[in-house]
């Protein structure tokens, strides 16, 4: 046995000694990873995967020394300013359609009744009246591109980027026209319904009412006094689920409001995840709405859920084609989205005007 194991010691220092002096052809001498390929010839190696180098020294201060060897760290999150996204879809009431066709219908009225004796005859009441609903929609779309080679050599995934730059700018969209669309392949926004200061039982289906603050582009003394004449004009029913609507301007504005007590109006919440609150209802803060101006509706209080109604007929669809436009890779992604009013009754708006 000790012979044996000799034997084997004394080949292994043969075949060391034969790669030192033959290293051209390829012997058995230890080598970097690289230099040896199938069939024992370098230049093989060389053609298949470039130049053969062996370093003996390594530092990170030096590039040819090891320095190239060393990753450049670039951080995989790219950042980017932040978005001011509309959340009236949080607030309004979200359907998922299997077509563009839509509708719903709402009815108005209610269904009087009476009273009667006994045996005395009972005449025919109203009936209730059935308002069609249909929201316009449109396709919502992206189209951009990127190149294979970015694509390959980026060191971050291009391609989630691409998806989450496409999901923010269609919410950002999607938002401002939830708002102020004009409902031509696009949703209406709810400022976009006609408005009137006539009061529910009188008031044309779909027809928001305001109410005035009072002043051109101001309130008008006792502005808190507005406010809650804006809230009381919402019925009972609506109250409950309701919340403000404004911009960051107009809020900042209504924030040093203070009552005779010199109370403070505005309220925040008191705990994490908790809104603050006007005169005990939420505030959603949305940066579609517009500045206080004259005539300019900037506030609005409802309920959303029971006065907006968005419909959209999928989930985004992304489609990524690398054949049209080569040697760009297209990622077209498609929405289709639509929102209307559906319960004028459900919103109010506080017009910056005189009467």
């Amino acid at each position: 046995m000790i012979e044996v194991k000799a034997d084997a010691l004394e080949a292994s220092f043969d075949a060391v000694e034969l790669g030192a002096a033959a290293p051209a052809t390829g012997g058995a001498r230890p080598m970097l990873s690289g230099a040896a390929r199938a069939g024992g010839a370098a230049f093989e190696g060389y053609l298949r995967a470039g130049a053969t180098v062996e370093m003996k020294s390594f530092n990170a201060t030096t590039g040819d020394a090891g320095g190239y060897a060393l990753p450049r760290e670039i951080d995989a999150t790219i950042d980017r300013a932040l978005t001011a996204i509309s959340p009236i879809r949080a607030i309004a009431n979200v359907v998922k359609v299997g077509s563009a066709g839509y509708r719903r219908l709402v009815t108005s009225g209610g269904t009087p009744s009476g009273w009667a004796a006994e045996t005395a005859l009972r005449p025919e009441t109203a009936t209730p009246t059935f308002n069609e609903i249909a929201p316009p929609m449109g396709d919502l779309y992206a189209n951009p591109s990127a190149s294979q080679a970015m694509l390959d050599d980026a060191q971050f995934d291009v391609e989630s980027w691409l998806a989450d730059e496409i999901a923010t700018e269609f919410a950002r969209a999607e938002g401002a026209a939830f708002v102020n669309g004009n409902g031509t392949s696009r949703p209406r926004g709810f400022l976009q319904a006609p408005t009137a200061t006539a009061s529910d039982a009188t008031r044309a289906f779909g027809t928001l009412q305001y109410l005035a603050s009072g002043a051109a582009g101001d309130f008008a003394a006792n502005p808190q006094d507005r406010l809650i004449d804006l809230v009381q004009s919402l019925r009972g029913p609506y109250r409950q689920g309701a919340a403000w609507v404004m911009n960051a301007a107009t809020l900042a504005r209504i924030r040093k409001f203070k009552t005779a007590e010199g109370a403070f109006l505005w309220m925040p919440g008191l705990s994490l995840g908790q809104p603050a609150t006007l005169l005990g209802y939420p505030v959603v803060e949305s940066e579609d709405m517009p500045d206080i101006a004259a005539n300019s509706p900037a506030i609005a209080f409802g309920n959303f859920r029971a006065g907006y109604l968005i419909a959209e007929r999928t989930e985004t669809a992304i489609l990524r084609d690398p054949y049209s436009n080569k040697p760009f890779v297209n990622f077209y992604a498609v929405k289709r989205v639509g929102g209307c009013v559906s319960n004028a009754e459900a919103i109010k708006l506080m017009k910056f005007a005189a009467s």
